[in-house]
């Protein structure tokens, strides 16, 4: 049988920038094995598979698979086929809906608002909060990891660290944005400095609060080799976990705060993911990632 599919470039509103992702929409009949064969030959970050809820009440159930494996849950493949849902279920009509979508780490409500047949927006509401699960190595062991040098790891009260929303990702904050753009995996480096027994893959989420734009809040990137993604040009679970460590460095006031995260720029694939957090009596209540997706190419897949 042949199934549809479209891929999009989510966290973006043109096309050819943000995180590529496919999405194939009759998933039926195929197994574990299969999905990952797909998405391996489609060779994007994340490919979604998007079958019929399990309860009515729901839009629909998605498994999310990178080329090396699956994962239960991953922000910019939330935000385009949430995009891409909307559009489909509008006819491409302008305007706004909701609905829940039903993934591994749980339900994930969706707001949306559709701006034409090709392009939208979502904001969904993480389904588990960040919370820290590990601690990494000492400075020097990273930096050989990541191809720097030590004095380049931490920045104000950020320390490295591993956060979970669902995925967990070894969060290390760098002084600069010099320091980002330096940094690299290093081979078996990299594996020995961010192999942990709260990652499941090693991966490592750098960071530095010195933004390309002024208006901006964090310039981000993130590398997953073990996964199949050496490098991921926008990562909303990462953003997601990295919430956890705003909380803990940062201590932001009770109110809510948005923070725009900038990723992709060192791939030629500018991404921004808003953060959004939800603070009273000085605990996070509630965490939200937004983004933009348009639709790129669609097609029929005979697998």
């Amino acid at each position: 049988m042949t199934r549809r599919f479209y891929t999009l470039d989510v966290f973006t509103s043109e096309i050819l920038a943000g995180n590529p992702l496919a999405v194939v929409l009759d998933s039926q009949g195929l197994d574990d094995r299969r999905m990952q064969a797909i998405a391996k030959e489609f060779n994007l970050s994340e490919t979604v598979f998007v079958s019929e809820a399990a309860k009515p009440e729901h839009r629909a159930s998605l498994r999310i698979f990178t080329p090396g494996r699956e994962l239960p849950f991953a922000g910019h493949p939330t935000v385009g086929t949430a995009v891409l849902l909307a559009i489909l279920d509008r006819g491409g009509k302008p305007g706004t809906t909701a609905f829940e979508l039903e993934e591994k780490v749980g339900v994930v409500p969706c707001a949306l608002e559709v701006s034409s047949a090709e392009r939208g927006q979502a904001v969904f509401t993480i389904p588990q909060l960040p919370e820290r699960v590990g601690d990494l190595p000492d400075k020097s062991k990273l930096a050989k990891g990541l191809g720097i040098e030590a004095r380049d790891i931490g920045f104000g009260a950020h320390e490295p660290g591993v956060y979970s929303a669902g995925v967990p990702f070894a969060c290390v904050p760098l002084r600069n944005r010099d320091a980002v753009t330096r940094a690299r995996p290093q081979g078996e480096s990299f594996d020995a400095a961010f192999a942990n027994a709260a990652v499941s893959d090693p991966n490592a989420y750098v960071y530095c609060a010195d933004p390309l734009e002024a208006a901006h809040s964090y310039h981000a990137r993130m590398f997953a080799p073990a996964m199949g993604v050496r490098e991921d040009p926008a990562t909303g679970s990462a953003a997601a976990a990295f919430a956890g460590a705003i909380m803990k460095s940062d201590k932001p006031r009770d109110g809510e705060h948005r923070f725009v995260i900038e990723q992709g720029d060192a791939m030629g694939r500018p991404s921004r993911i808003a953060l959004m957090l939800t603070v009273a009596g000085g605990e996070l209540r509630e965490a939200k990632i937004g983004g933009q997706a348009v639709i790129v190419s669609e097609g029929r897949l005979r697998a």
